[in-house]
Formats: structure tokens, sequence, C-alpha cells
């Protein structure tokens, strides 16, 4: 089964830095079910191409279901791209998966025009589109035919995706829809698969429309490996039984309680113009829109592409003047000040704190208490003493969570930077609570004296 990777960056065989391959050779990597090679078609200044071809080993498959005595040589394993491409890609551009690269990290960083090329994968042009549509890709899907004689398409399709993304978000984009087109894995899917999808799936998955198909295919349909990645991925809209065969409840899911709450809050302190810190892909954004009482909502975030994604998810592009005016977003490290986040009724740190490297939480604190000081500001974090809940959760509820607090941890923390910086705190939790762990979520509501001053620490 082959792979291609194509750029047009200039210079492009720059591509051999991020894949950690050198384009003059061929590179080869046993495989437990055969040899992967890595090698370069086309190498040129203008135009690079990286192949990544699986030759696998009838012999070396370990069927899933032996439905006849031949199983293991009759299937389309070893031509039709499924887990076991994801797999070598996983084993083959380790460092390109983490967005790693040694010799051009800025360009690791850097979004760049892509064509990924996948001659032969099982699924309909239909499915296809929609799990790469959504991601920012332009879809080619053209059936593959039977022979002649037998006329019609087969359930194979030649993909071909072009796009400007950063090649750690492409490469992670193949290595979860890849076994999902296919609805099958090679291998025995244990409760660590989730942590897997949820690492792979950083900032994309959370928010595509077809997350809860999905978390079920990859982790082969294991109905409680799938609800617990789902309750992780805390999923932007209401999961319902009609959209999934999973056994949901009808009680809404964490990431809305949570929004919930966080609307509650502002509503508490009288809030109309908002900053929303950390927006991402503007989940909140969306429900801070639908309410007429904040007349101005600012979205703020370090990432070009979360806001891109904000103002896709918004459709700002085709919204009404009048609403239009009620919203910005603007691109901003949240650990430098920056005058235009000054002077709001209320600031929401919606699942961010956790993302901050503990050293440079202090710089956050600085900036957003200190120095842009709105009248009340809105902290959520996960309870770390929750997790137990999760089943095989194994680590942090996030691959990027930098920490997660106790409830002891969380109200330390909230009391000392609402004393350092003139406010006054409350915490409560959000979620249904476990009477020994208490609630999934922890929030506290920070509200600036009025006697207190701006503070330039």
């Amino acid at each position: 089964m082959l792979l291609t990777v194509t750029t047009t960056h200039r210079p492009a065989t720059d591509l051999g830095y991020l894949l950690v391959k050198h384009p003059d050779r061929v590179h080869s990597f046993e495989m437990p079910t055969g040899t992967a090679y890595v090698m370069y078609p086309e190498a040129a200044e203008d135009r690079c191409t990286a192949a990544l071809l699986l030759d696998v080993d009838p012999q070396k498959l370990r069927a899933r279901a032996d439905a006849f005595e031949l199983s293991q040589y009759v299937n389309d394993r070893p031509y039709a791209a499924s887990s076991l491409l994801a797999s070598a890609l996983s084993k083959v551009f380790r460092s390109a998966l983490r967005g790693a690269s040694k010799d051009r990290p800025e360009l690791a960083a850097e979004e760049i025009p892509l064509e990924i090329r996948v001659p032969v994968l099982r699924g309909s042009t239909e499915l296809v589109t929609r799990l790469f549509a959504p991601l920012g890709w332009a879809v080619t899907a053209t059936p593959l035919p039977f022979e002649p004689e037998i006329g019609g398409d087969s359930r194979y399709v030649d993909l071909l995706l072009t796009g400007t993304l950063r090649l750690a978000d492409a490469l992670n984009h193949l290595y979860v829809l890849l076994p999902v087109l296919d609805d099958g894995k090679h291998y025995w899917v244990a409760p660590d698969e989730i942590e897997k999808l949820l690492r792979a799936g950083s900032g994309w998955l959370a928010g595509h429309p077809e997350r809860i198909l999905i978390a079920r295919r990859y982790l082969a349909h294991r109905k409680s490996l799938a609800t617990t990645a789902l309750e992780l991925l805390e999923a932007d809209q209401p999961v319902t039984e009609e959209e999934s065969e999973l056994p949901v409840t009808r009680k809404a899911p964490l990431a809305e309680q949570r929004r919930d709450a966080v609307l509650a809050a502002l509503a508490e302190v009288g809030a109309a113009r908002v900053l929303d810190l950390g927006c991402g892909p503007g989940a909140l954004l969306s429900a801070l829109l639908k309410d007429a009482r904040f007349t101005e909502i600012v979205g703020a975030d370090v990432s070009s592409r979360a806001l891109e994604q904000a103002a896709r998810r918004l459709r700002l592009a085709r919204m009404a003047p009048r609403q239009r005016d009620r919203i910005k977003l603007v691109q901003t490290a949240l650990t430098y000040h920056d005058d235009r986040l000054s002077g709001y009724d209320a600031a929401v740190l919606m699942e961010v704190i956790e993302h901050v490297d503990l050293p440079r939480l202090p710089a956050l604190e600085a900036s957003v208490f200190g120095r842009a000081r709105p009248g009340a500001v809105i902290v959520t974090t996960p309870n770390v003493e929750y997790n137990v809940h999760y089943a095989g959760l194994t680590g942090m509820r996030h691959s990027d969570h930098r920490f997660e607090w106790t409830r002891a941890e969380f109200a330390t923390w909230a009391n000392e930077v609402a004393e350092r910086y003139g406010y006054t705190v409350t915490t409560r939790g959000v979620g249904d609570p476990d009477e020994t762990t208490g609630a999934p979520t922890q929030l506290a509501l920070f509200t600036k004296t009025e006697t207190s001053t701006e503070v330039t620490a």
C-alpha cells in the first residue's frame, strides 16, 4: 500500500528535514506485518514528494476473524490503506507527527502547501469527503472501477487531498482517519487507544462534525471506550441517541454543562462586554453570540488556525452587519500585556490555564488580573480527583495538559491570585458531583473589589 506527501513550498526539499528522511536515500523499516520504505520519487527546489510504501507479507498477517481457511491470503490488507499503514506512519514519521524538527523548527510550525495521495483507500466518496473536508482539505475521491467485464465501481477510492496545513496536522489526520475509513484494526483495541486518539486528534477532533463516528470506528466499536473518549473530548455539541449507537444518556455533556455554568456566572456579575481568552475554535463564542445581553464579545487566542476555525464556525463572512459588529477575534499571547484586552466587564478562561506551563502561569496572572483587570474573571479547569471515573484513562485528560489540580490545589491558587490582585473569589463544581471525588470540572469566579487599583506585578 502506498501514501505520498508532496509540497511546493520553496525550497521543497526541506520536506526531508520535516520528515527526518534524506531525499537521496531509500529508507527501510521492519514492521510486524512486513517492511516499510520511504523514498522520494521527485526532489526539486519547487516540488518534492515523499512516498511511504508498505510491503505487507500475507504470512505475517494475523487475521482478525478466520472466516475460511485462506482468509489471511485472500483479503485486501496488502493493498488498501488501513490501520497497517497508520501504524507504519506512526513508526516511520514519529517526529513529524509530533510537529518536531531539530533542523527546521520554524517550518514545522508553519502551514505549507501539501498534496496527499492514497491510491487505494476503502470508503465512499461521500464518507471520505465528510471526514476530511471539515479539516481544511480540498478532497478529490475518485471511485475505483471493477474489472471492465464486471462493470460499476468498487468500494475503494483513489484519494487526493490538497490544502495548506502544518505537516504534523496532516499526518495526524491520516493517522486517525485511515483506520476509521477501513473500519477495522489489525490489532486488539485496548483502553490505551483512547489516549492515542486524543493525542492525534488534539486541536481538531473535538470540533469535528463526525467525531462520534470517528471515535466509534477508531475504537473498534467498543462502546465503553468510545463513550469515555467522547466524554474526554468534551464535544461542543450535545450527543443524541439518534446521532449515535453509543449508550449515551439524555443529560447534557460536560462541555455543555460547563458553558452553561460560565454563562450563569457572567449573568451573575451582570457582564455585557466579555473577553473569551484562549477561545480556541469558538465553542463559547457561539453561545455568547446567541445571548443579546452580551453587547461586545472578543475572542482571543495565540493560534491563528484556531481563530480561522472560530471564524468559520461563527460564519463571520456571512454574518449580518449588526451581529458582526458585536464580535471580533484577536491573536495574542495571554502571557503578555495587550492593551486591546483592557477595560472589559468580564474575562473567561475556560479550560485554558492547564495548557500553560506552570512556570509561565504567573505571567498569565499578571497579564489578565494585573493589567487587563476586567471586572470579573471566570476560570474553569479539570478536577484531577475525578479522573478515576474515566475508564482507561492513565494520564491527564488531554495530551497537551501541563498540569491538573485537585480541588484543594485549585482553591489555594485562586485565593492567592485574588489576594495578590485585589479580587474576591468563590469556587464551585461543574457537572455531576461524586461524593468522594467531587465534580469533574471546577470553576472560580473572581470579582474585582471596588477599592482595588491596577497591579503591575
